[in-house]
């Protein structure tokens, strides 16, 4: 039998229960540009915190790290961006 009103877990599915967030603090420019936002596609402010939440946080990189090293274009040769570690300054450290 279920203590305090609570339901067995057998009974509803944990996994499908939805977490709630509350936000604090945020500055007003910031609760205004996402009520317009959201007013331009037709949906509330809470959807469309959703949505953003959604797109910034599980979206998938297009690529990897190392596709995007290798599709850097070739500008030069190593030597080009060698840097001249002999150079005559009188730093006042030198004997």
């Amino acid at each position: 039998m279920p203590i305090d009103n609570e339901m067995p877990n057998d009974i509803i599915d944990i996994k499908s229960t939805m977490a709630q967030l509350i936000v604090r603090e945020l500055e007003e420019a910031v609760v205004r540009a996402l009520k317009v936002r959201a007013a331009k596609k037709g949906v509330s402010a809470e959807a469309e915190h959703r949505a953003i939440l959604r797109e910034v946080l599980l979206r998938q990189s297009s690529r990897s790290f190392k596709k995007a090293l290798l599709a850097m274009p070739d500008v030069g040769k190593d030597a080009d961006f060698a840097i001249d570690r002999d150079l005559d300054r009188d730093d006042g450290l030198s004997p």
